[in-house]
């Protein structure tokens, strides 16, 4: 917002009205979209998440993706137009703060923050789970952070080294999916109307269920998609950002729906007995063991953890630029901010919000369960969602940019504000635990913009524009 200063000049030519370039816009749409795939890491959803699914509702589980699929779509459209009028590397905080107010900028600062680091710390402790099928001596805790010190090691290089390393990393997560979907469609034993047959192990056998099992599982299916939003992140090492990012966020949605559901749909025609898919406890090894023997089922497995080491860099890369984001906002005390704001003159990253990512990732994943680490990370995602429908609402009353304008507008956050709604109360009858991990992060980040940073910055502090793109 443009305002008179003392010296007669606007804000506009005031230096300090506009976020600098400090990032190296050296990614090109294709490099990001290879990023932020990788934070979605579609393998290890696809092995890790998505299983929950399947043994719920059997075959319908292919359904429940659908709809999930069908909701990310409209969260994508909220998605795209914000980060085609915003194009700064908070993402959604900063989106929230603009257009919510600052105090609700902070909680969903904080939430992010908070959602992200556990995040990692969950997703890195899985290594050793799918090493450990192949190197016994690689299982257990140590690996998963030693993992996390390593992808820390590696996200504080360029970034566009870092899209190639995803990159390559993101082709053997896709070719182990291929190998689900090859022996899938290779031994079908029944038909497509099996997706939408509820089915859940009964005893030794198996029991149908109501298709009203399917509503608690879809906050589920989403977790399994999230990740494509996280391309805005990458805003400002993105070439041409304002008129390519809604572009990239709709293509890896597209992209993670599809390589998630296609495996899924394989593996439920092509399961030897849907009775033992549905009492295993990995159902996916199990097939693969099936089908392919247990060679296929090792290999496939060190595709998996492969897998999970790129998902770290790239939500490492992703978080980092929050905690970048929110320094150069002068959210903390002035010798953190000039710390965390700080960008390496060579690699251009922000190297000291890198390191302070990847140690409270690794120090949570030394200290705290992996039951706590699951449980507060649960609710998170859909209350991110029920903000960015929130600010989406309210984007056309500001000045308008050319750039992307989702079709349909308001029927786009209405429908993902129900949805996360219904979502959030689903969440809060089954498992609350989760709730009130989210609950309270936001609270936090409001008490502390409220108690310090209101009063050091002042109610009138304006956040700066997002850069001009040359």
């Amino acid at each position: 917002m443009a305002t008179q200063s003392t010296t007669g000049q606007t804000a506009d030519d005031d230096p300090q009205s506009r976020y600098r370039q400090q990032l190296s816009r050296a990614l090109g749409m294709g490099e990001n979209i290879l990023i932020t795939l990788s934070a979605v890491t579609p393998a290890s959803s696809v092995f890790i998440i998505i299983p929950s699914i399947l043994l719920a509702v059997g075959g319908a589980s292919v359904l429940t993706l659908g709809i999930a699929g069908v909701i990310s779509v409209f969260v994508g459209l909220c998605y795209a137009e914000l980060a085609t009028k915003y194009p700064i590397a908070g993402g959604e905080y900063t989106w929230a703060a603009r257009l919510l107010g600052r105090p609700i900028g902070f909680a969903m600062f904080l939430l992010t923050l908070v959602n992200g680091v556990l995040i990692i710390s969950v997703i890195a402790l899985g290594t050793g789970d799918y090493l450990g099928v192949a190197f016994h001596q690689l299982g257990g805790k140590w690996v998963g952070i030693a993992v996390i010190v390593v992808t820390t090691g590696v996200a504080v290089l360029n970034i566009k080294a870092n899209a190639w390393v995803t990159g390559v990393f993101l082709c053997i997560e896709i070719a182990a999916i291929a190998v689900l979907v090859f022996l899938g469609f290779l031994h079908v034993q029944r038909g497509p109307a099996e997706w939408f047959h509820p089915l859940t192990a009964s005893g030794t056998g198996t029991a149908g269920v109501a298709v009203s099992a399917l509503v608690p599982l879809i906050p589920v299916a989403l977790f399994a998609y999230n990740g494509y939003g996280a391309a805005v992140y990458y805003s400002e090492e993105t070439k041409n950002a304002s008129r390519t990012i809604g572009r990239v966020i709709m293509v890896c949605l597209a992209a993670t729906v599809l390589i998630e559901m296609l495996p899924l749909a394989a593996v439920v025609l092509g399961a030897p007995s849907m009775n033992d898919l549905l009492h295993s406890d990995a159902p996916l090894n199990y097939f693969l063991t099936a089908r392919g023997g247990s060679s296929v089922n090792t290999v496939v497995s060190v595709g998996i953890a492969i897998a999970i080491v790129n998902a770290v860099i790239a939500i490492i890369l992703q978080i980092s630029r929050l905690l970048f984001a929110s320094a150069r906002d002068r959210s903390w005390p002035e010798p953190i901010d000039r710390a965390l704001g700080s960008v390496h003159p060579r690699l251009h990253t922000p190297i000291a919000a890198t390191l302070v990512v990847g140690a409270m990732a690794a120090i949570a994943a030394a200290a705290l369960p992996l039951s706590w680490l699951i449980t507060a990370t649960g609710a998170g995602l859909v209350l991110v969602y029920l903000f960015v429908a929130l600010a989406a609402l309210r984007v056309r009353r500001e000045p308008q940019t050319a750039g992307y304008r989702m079709p349909l507008w308001p029927l786009p956050p209405l429908i993902v504000i129900a949805a996360m709604g219904y979502a959030g109360y689903s969440l809060a009858t089954t498992t609350w635990q989760q709730v009130v991990v989210a609950v309270v992060a936001m609270a936090v980040g409001i008490a502390y913009y409220l108690i310090y940073l209101r009063p050091r910055l002042g109610e009138r502090w304006e956040l700066p524009d997002p850069i001009h793109e040359s």
